[in-house]
């Protein structure tokens, strides 16, 4: 049976894992597999594979198709799988042909290499990609690729860009990009993700504006706190979600500004604190600071205190009890 389209299946906390490295250097293909595999049954939406966090900049093509190859066995279709593909024009059609011999849903974007280009230029590179492969394609725009509105508006014209991925954080300028394409594209379903290194921070702002979907590096390595934010945010439990943002996101940024590279690195750390043997990050990225990942060990215990107590289930038989309660979980699942 064929699957649902992309957009359609992208519902929900958006799974980023780390790349799995053995004591040599080598790929660990295992381990990696174990990590998705963990990530899936705590209730990912998807995974995507061999994006920032997953160090796609460190990846040969033979270790990224083989990543992407493992994390679609894994999933074996409950969730999708999206790769990332970056570099020039021709070398991120190269890899996003890659991809979709690898047996991924989709593609997410990744900025080009080094170069600045202008607004024709970046129109150009991605309507390439889309054009390289029947997969679909998020565009993430960060660093030097940044779109203006009108660009956007271009590229949800181009068929298979299927999303926007903001890692710049302007919200005056996504509020603009999202009231654009309302205008000039009625009806056209478009999607749009806070890709910001810890999204949860910008949640309530881009909530603001119609942006719910958002990628959870904290999902890598602690998906009990990641779900129970994403649950508050999507069910209008701001009293979760700021005593949350409080005590564990804020200081978690905090401790990530004090390294450069840690939005990989100390995630990578996390996701070892998890008891995953993911190895350590490659050149030119370093470890982080043996203190450092004591923080974040102690930040997890605190932002797993500060969680909402489940709430008990009313024992069968009893008025209302379980028949009613299981038949509410039901009706009320939700992202």
């Amino acid at each position: 049976m064929k699957p649902a389209p992309l957009a359609d299946r992208l519902d929900g906390l958006l799974f980023f894992p780390v790349t799995a490295f053995g004591p040599d250097g080598g790929l660990d293909l295992d381990a990696f597999r174990a990590h998705v595999r963990s990530g899936i049954e705590a209730g990912a939406a998807a995974v995507f594979a061999c994006c920032g966090t997953g160090e796609f900049h460190a990846l040969t093509p033979e270790e990224f198709h083989a990543c992407v190859a493992a994390a679609v066995a894994e999933a074996a279709g409950r969730v999708p799988v999206v790769a990332g593909a970056g570099y020039g024009t021709a070398v991120a059609v190269q890899y996003a042909r890659l991809a979709e011999d690898a047996g991924a849903d989709g593609l997410l974007a990744l900025p080009p290499y080094l170069v600045v280009a202008d607004q024709e230029g970046l129109l150009r590179h991605y309507t390439a990609l889309a054009a390289a492969t029947s997969l679909d394609v998020i565009v993430y725009q960060r660093d030097n690729a940044v779109l203006t509105p009108a660009s956007v508006v271009r590229l949800a014209r181009v068929d298979g860009v299927i999303g926007l991925k903001d890692g710049v954080g302007d919200l005056d300028l996504m509020q603009r990009i999202v009231s654009t394409v309302r205008r000039e594209l009625p009806g056209r379903e478009f999607l749009y993700f806070n890709g910001l290194p810890t999204a949860e921070l910008t949640g309530l702002a881009y909530r603001g504006i119609g942006v719910t979907l958002y990628s959870s590096a904290v999902f890598c390595f602690a998906p009990d706190i990641a779900l129970a934010f994403h649950r508050a945010l999507n069910s209008g439990d701001d009293d979760t979600v700021n005593r949350l943002l409080d005590g564990f996101y804020v200081p978690l940024v905090e401790l990530r500004n004090q390294g450069r590279g840690y939005a990989v690195s100390l995630v990578k750390a996390g996701v070892r604190l998890a008891g995953f043997g993911v190895g350590e990050v490659r050149g030119p990225l370093s470890e982080p600071d043996a203190s450092h990942v004591e923080q974040l060990a102690a930040l997890i215990e605190r932002g797993r205190a500060l969680l909402p107590e489940p709430k008990p289930k009313p024992e069968r038989g009893a008025v209302g009890g379980a028949g009613a309660a299981d038949a509410a979980e039901v009706g009320g699942a939700g992202s």
